[in-house]
């Protein structure tokens, strides 16, 4: 099932990004990443993929900046189509937001990097440190 999250639904989001075997958060980001994750509760949506009895992945976009904030699935449950599933609906919330073209981050050599250009996201540079910064039109 697909559906917005719900504040009961944070513990599990967070246990899903912390479960993840590519693209795990730094230290140094933890309290950014749980400050706009905050920020999307409050204002914004974030969309789960509910299955078997708990989420099993969720898709995040932020309305202030035009950014995938995060798509994340278990790993258990990787391979399904679920991320296919769930990032267009953070696209359209941007597209909603007034954006054309929505961004997002992730690391090189990963499986995310060929997710986003089988996606059609197209690679406009890397950041300091190292990280692929795409672009998808919406």
């Amino acid at each position: 099932m697909i559906r917005h999250a719900t504040v009961a639904d944070r513990a599990r989001i967070s246990e899903i990004r912390n479960a993840v075997r590519e693209n795990k958060l730094g230290a140094a980001n933890v309290s950014k990443v749980a400050d706009t994750a905050r920020w999307i509760y409050d204002n914004g949506t974030f969309w789960v993929w509910e299955e078997d009895g708990a989420v099993q992945g969720f898709a995040v976009a932020d309305p202030r900046d035009g950014t995938i904030f995060g798509l994340f699935i278990h790993p258990d449950y990787e391979g399904r189509g679920i991320g296919r599933t769930l990032l267009p609906l953070a696209c359209d919330d941007l597209r909603k937001a007034g954006f054309a073209v929505a961004t997002l981050t992730t690391s090189p050599a990963t499986r995310a990097e060929g997710f986003y250009r089988t996606d059609g996201w197209i690679e406009i540079g890397r950041q300091d440190d190292g990280q692929i910064i795409f672009e998808k039109k919406l």
